[in-house]
């Protein structure tokens, strides 16, 4: 088997199994998206399974796989994210790998990326050369690592720490 015909068995077995999972009547179980508001579903809505976005998506909520060149959730996202730009306006529970990730409210999990920006709560860890946040129980590791409130410190270059 080609390696063509061996990408669509397994990208139509994903598919089907996104399907057939459990979501909402208002879940969609993928997003394909050139750009904002060229997309196949409505940027209000919600999307469980997979969201593919070749230069810019923009949904509600995503829970899953999401792939871009940017990708923006504004209430809420669960999963993967990875591309160039990630930001989760919502909070974040999972894996955020892009060169600059952004989120809002509580954060839950690994942000990996040359730039790590975090505006509330972040419990987990921070990977990344510069590293925000305004407070967290947890470890950033990078060049400059700036925790705004409590913290091992204020700013520490390469690594910051707060378990409060």
């Amino acid at each position: 088997m080609t390696n063509i015909k061996k990408f669509l068995v397994i990208t139509g077995i994903f598919l089907l199994g996104i399907s057939a999972t459990k979501h909402s009547a208002q879940d969609r179980p993928i997003q394909l998206a050139l750009f904002n508001p060229v997309q196949l579903f409505h940027e209000s809505s919600s999307i469980t399974g997979a969201r593919f976005s070749l230069l810019y998506g923009k949904n509600a909520a995503v829970t899953g796989l999401d792939l871009g060149l940017v990708n923006v959730s504004t209430s809420g996202q669960t999963g993967i994210q990875w591309g160039l730009v990630g930001i989760a306006e919502g909070g974040f529970s999972g894996w955020q790998d892009n060169f600059v990730n952004i989120s809002k409210n509580n954060f839950s999990g690994l942000q990996f990326g040359f730039v790590n920006s975090h505006n509330g709560y972040f419990n987990g860890l921070q990977i990344g050369f510069v590293n925000f946040t305004n407070s967290m129980k947890g470890l950033q590791l990078g060049l400059l690592n700036f925790i705004s409130e409590g913290g091992f410190l204020p700013f520490f270059p390469f690594f910051n720490f707060s378990f409060d």
